[in-house]
This record gives C-alpha cells, sequence and structure tokens, in this order.
C-alpha cells in the first residue's frame, strides 16, 4: 500500500505522534487524533460488514459533522471511493447523482429524508444500502448510522495489501462540479492528487501542526474538504468544525479558541463585514484570511483589510483544487490579478492554437501534474474535451503580464461575438462594478438579430441609491468600447448562487 499518500494514514500516525492533540473541536465536543483514528476504524469495519469493497462507491450526503469525516477517512483507508453530494440540491438532482455514480451505500442525514424519501430507493441497480444519520428507523431497509458503527467501536479493519491504494492513481473521490452549465460532471479525484494539493495548501497557508483551522465551508465541495480538513490531517493541526455559516458565530469562535487561519469566498467576507466592529471580538490570532470561488474586488479587498481579515486569495476548480494563489501584498502591486500558479503543477496560458500565449495575450489557462483530476466518471466524451495532449483545459480565460501573475478575462463558454467582436463577460463586469451605485453584476450573451450577439446585464444596486437603465448606459459610453455595452439592462434585488457564491448565469432571466 502507498501510506505516504493515504488520510487515513496520516490520522493513524499522529494518533501515535501526538494522540492527546485536538483533530476536531466541534460544537461541544473536543476529538483527538486518538479518538479520529479509533472513529475511523470502526467505521471502515462497519463498511465492510456491510460488503463495501475496493472501488465501490459511498455516497454521503451530511451536513459539516465528524461523522463525514469519518466515512471519508474509513473510505480511503479500505479503498472504496467516497462520493460526497450536495444537501442543497433537490430529489430529481439527487437521482442523477446515484444513478450516474451506482453506488453501493448511500448515508444521509434526518434532515434531508423528504428529499431521498421521494426517489424509489429499491428500483436502483445495483442494489442501494441506505444508512441515516441522527434518525431512528422504522423498517428493516435503512440501517440507523451511529449505532450501527458504534457496535464495532475498538475494532479494526481487516486489511490487505489489496485494499488501500495499491497505486496512488487510484481514486479516491468523485466530486461533482457545481453544473453552472449542462449538467454536473464527476470528476474523479485521486489518492495522489489530495496529497499534492495538501503539499500546495501547506504552502499557500504556512501550516503548523499548532494552527487552528476554522471550516465553515461545505465539506462537500474543494475548498472545505480539499483546501482545508485534509491539509489540516496531513499537518497534524487542529480544525474548528461549523456545521453551518453563522458570521456571529465565526467571530466568537476566532476569539475563544484563537483560530488561526480559515478559507471563504467573497460573498462570506461581505457578510462577515456586516457584523457591527462592536460584536467582532479580538482577532489577534488570525494570520491568514483566504478566499475563492469568484473574483475579489478590490473594494471588498480593502474593506477586509481595514476591518483586520487580511485578504490572501486562491483560485481553483473541483478538477485541480488550487491552481493560483495571491498573498495580501500582490493586490496592491498588481490591481485584479488571481495570482501565480501553485508549486506543485504546471500552469500555463494556451491560445487559440494550443501555443503559449506572450504576456498580454488572452488565451485558456490550462494545467498539468499531479494536482489534475484523473477523468470525468462515466463520461469519455467530456473527457477528452478536458484533458487534451496531457494538459486539463479549464475553460478560463486570462492573460498573464511580464512577471508571471495571471489576470482573469472571463469563461471560454461566457464569451460572446459581437458584431464579429469577442466580448468577455468579466471584463465588463469589473468596469460596472467600478461604479459607485452598483454593488454586483453579471453579463451574459444573449442573441440580437443585428449584432449576433449583444450583452445583457443584470445588476444589483447599492443599497440607498437608485438607478435607471440611462444611467448605466450613460456610464458605458464614457468606459466601454460600444460593441462591448449591454443592450439590456435588468434590476435585481439578489442573484441565484452556487453554495460556493458563484453566479448561477443560466438562471438568470
Amino acid at each position: 500500500m502507498i501510506k505516504s499518500m493515504n488520510i487515513a494514514w496520516w490520522v493513524q500516525r499522529w494518533s501515535e505522534l501526538t494522540p492527546d492533540k485536538p483533530a476536531i473541536l466541534y460544537q461541544d465536543d473536543c476529538i483527538t487524533y486518538k479518538d479520529l483514528c479509533r472513529r475511523a476504524d470502526r467505521t471502515a469495519c462497519w463498511l465492510q460488514s456491510m460488503g463495501i469493497e475496493k472501488g465501490d462507491r459511498v455516497a454521503v450526503m451530511l451536513y459539516n459533522c465528524p461523522e463525514f469525516l469519518d466515512l471519508f477517512l474509513a473510505c480511503s483507508r479500505l479503498g472504496a471511493i467516497f462520493v460526497p453530494i450536495n444537501f442543497r440540491i433537490t430529489a430529481r438532482e439527487l437521482d442523477f447523482f446515484i444513478t450516474n455514480c451506482r453506488p453501493r451505500l448511500f448515508v444521509h442525514g434526518d434532515a434531508f429524508t423528504a428529499t431521498v424519501n421521494s426517489l424509489a430507493l429499491a428500483a436502483y441497480l445495483p442494489p442501494l444500502m441506505v444508512a441515516v444519520q441522527g434518525h431512528t428507523c422504522a423498517n428493516g431497509r435503512v440501517f440507523q448510522l451511529d449505532s450501527a458503527v458504534a457496535r464495532f467501536d475498538t475494532k479494526r479493519p481487516f486489511l490487505t495489501r489489496s485494499l488501500g491504494p495499491a497505486d496512488p492513481e487510484e481514486p479516491q473521490v468523485i466530486m461533482y462540479t457545481s453544473g453552472t452549465t449542462g449538467k454536473p460532471k464527476g470528476a474523479v479525484l485521486s489518492h495522489r492528487k489530495t496529497f499534492f494539493n495538501c503539499l500546495n495548501a501547506d504552502i499557500f497557508f504556512k501550516l503548523h501542526p499548532s494552527d487552528i483551522m476554522l471550516i465553515f465551508l461545505p465539506l462537500f465541495h474543494s475548498g472545505g474538504l480539499f483546501i482545508q480538513a485534509a491539509p489540516t490531517f496531513y499537518k497534524g493541526a487542529t480544525m474548528v468544525l461549523h456545521k453551518k455559516f453563522d458570521p456571529e458565530k465565526i467571530f466568537q469562535d476566532i476569539e475563544h479558541l484563537k483560530v488561526t487561519k480559515f478559507l471563504g469566498v467573497p460573498t462570506v467576507f461581505r457578510e462577515l463585514l456586516k457584523v457591527p466592529a462592536s460584536r467582532r471580538g479580538d482577532l489577534s490570532s488570525l494570520r491568514v484570511c483566504a478566499g475563492g470561488g469568484e473574483r475579489l474586488t478590490q473594494d471588498l479587498f480593502q474593506e477586509c483589510t481595514q476591518a483586520g481579515l487580511g485578504f490572501r486569495q486562491i483560485m481553483g476548480q473541483t478538477e485541480t483544487s488550487i491552481l493560483l494563489w495571491a498573498s495580501e501584498k500582490d493586490p496592491l502591486q498588481k490591481p485584479g490579478t488571481v495570482g501565480r500558479p501553485v508549486f506543485h503543477a504546471e500552469v500555463s496560458i494556451l491560445d487559440d492554437r494550443g501555443r503559449p500565449a506572450p504576456p498580454g495575450q488572452i488565451g485558456e489557462i490550462v494545467v498539468r501534474g499531479s494536482i489534475m483530476m484523473k477523468e470525468y466518471w462515466q463520461d469519455p466524451v467530456k473527457t477528452e474535451e478536458t484533458i487534451k495532449n496531457g494538459y486539463l483545459h479549464t475553460g478560463d480565460l486570462a492573460w498573464m503580464d511580464e512577471d508571471g501573475f495571471f489576470f482573469l478575462a472571463g469563461r471560454s463558454g461566457d464569451m460572446y461575438i459581437s458584431g464579429g467582436e469577442n466580448v468577455y463577460p468579466a471584463e465588463v463586469e469589473k468596469i460596472l462594478k467600478d461604479h459607485p451605485d452598483i454593488q454586483d453584476a453579471a453579463v451574459r450573451g444573449e442573441p440580437h438579430e443585428t449584432w449576433g450577439e449583444s450583452g445583457h446585464a443584470f445588476i444589483i444596486t447599492t443599497p440607498g441609491t437608485h438607478m435607471t437603465e440611462a444611467d448605466v448606459w450613460t456610464y458605458c459610453r464614457h468606459t466601454l468600447a460600444k460593441y462591448k455595452w449591454p443592450s439590456r439592462i435588468s434590476f435585481r434585488k439578489t442573484f441565484p448562487r452556487t453554495s460556493l457564491g458563484k453566479i448561477r448565469k443560466a438562471e438568470l432571466r
């Protein structure tokens, strides 16, 4: 077995080296590394008793909780494939995930029972075993997770050389993309990828065993699981795990538990800034506040810095985790940058002919190396479209300056052509958001009978201000080339967003 690349082995080693060190602080519970190793062992024993074997999929739909991580570690130990499911999805979407990855076992929280029960669970093939957390089941078809696992307390799983990752490229996780365009795709992530993501996060966060990492992002996404939780276990540090996002609780725990590092998204930081300064408490323990998920505006960066939330930016995607990073100083020296490539990856920009783009020229961000996904589960067509000549094509358009800093220009799928000219919505959105009366903006291309396509701008105005369509066009006249002007303006109070705060442009009408 390749133990050094198995997260379950990291926990086992820390349980031997620092058994009484807190691994997880969750609500009123303190779970040490010795406790966590025992919990992972008993969960692995339960999985074996259920007939789970190497390569079987175990789907999990839970709020952030220790049991989520128990199952993640147990699957890693046995060589089963862990499939985290977004708990915000509908029954129809859940049916797609189950049909696509065909898990042997599905574990869900009792809060999602109504959604789960609306599906014909008995009709899935292969037969699907179901376990529920936090609920006493009334029938014999569904297992009660807590009591089932507790029967194996102090037991250790029977492991052979055929279990665990005999090869570091063996799949560890199938993580579904957010599905902002088309159907979600299941990115197959290997043990090697997790390991090198942890090495990148170690450098980015400057991790130390004494660190206290606050995790409130959902663990079913890369940000919570691979950028925070896995690196915390790799380093033998401590995590403070929140079930859900609560701004005031975050400030309380930073002060009382001496949190040193955390990761959020711009939407999270906007909510944190809404908490009155008098209720934010002592933030002196904080060393790193990182953000990703969408591009950071200069105004938000400055507000966070002034509030004692010094902002360090990352950019990545499910298929790769962290790709680019920027320090707290980089946005000051290079306004608008999303940073430079991570240490353990080859990240570059290719033009439309597949050649390296020179500084200043827009192209697509591509990556190769150990942080790449293996493939999309059961989707060879999309896999071949995404991985070409050894490079994973991210779909993100960017340009690079002479110093190697990347600047986003938009998504290749977002780009539209108006009167023969390429228009990148991210550029238009940035200009719009520079207006003091515009709080947020989203632009998408729509058919136009004259120009082929033109922009439709959706705008959220700054509270307390009033803006008309004429005001927007007057502003555009002075800031944008005419072919970039949106031909339609719609005002909104909110935008539909993914769980990581990205705007779902396909849902804007």
